[in-house]
């Protein structure tokens, strides 16, 4: 008897229009912040010169680029449901709100648009909005992707 793995992911018929969930949170520490401006070079004053963003920034806090909290929705993403079965992200478009500081914990809320099997393999097309939420309930980003998903295991 083969046990069942649950938790990695969803079929892409698992998902049907208008279906919602949410991933577990995150906490945005330093490290990740250091860690991913070295990683991009994204070295601009605003995200790692404490003194420039004391004395030019209107926002109190350490900012954390809009695409590091969107790489970390992502990630939340597939511990939930992709894990396994993403195939491809074929397309996405992304709406900055709020910023992101270091310190604020996100998960991602997730509403599922449409749904269409693909013309061939055990495969399908999912479109969803996906909303990047701070621990104040605040929404910080929307994305919209459409992904191919693989099907359950013959």
């Amino acid at each position: 008897m083969t046990m069942k793995t649950y938790g990695l992911s969803l079929a892409w018929d698992e998902y049907q229009p208008g279906m919602t969930f949410r991933t577990i949170g995150r906490t945005i520490f330093e490290a990740d912040l250091i860690g991913f401006l070295n990683a991009t070079g994204m070295t601009e004053v605003v995200f790692n010169n404490v003194v420039f963003q004391a004395e030019s920034n209107a926002i109190k806090g350490q900012l954390v680029p809009g695409v590091l909290a969107y790489c970390f929705a992502e990630g939340l993403l597939i511990q939930a449901v992709l894990q396994g079965r993403g195939l491809a992200l074929m397309e996405m478009e992304q709406k900055l709100l709020l910023p992101v500081l270091v310190g604020d914990t996100i998960h991602v809320e997730v509403e599922v648009k449409s749904v269409r099997p693909t013309s061939k393999g055990n495969r399908g097309i999912v479109e969803s909005l996906n909303h990047v939420v701070n621990q104040r309930g605040e929404v910080t980003q929307t994305y919209r992707t459409v992904r191919m998903i693989a099907g359950r295991e013959p």
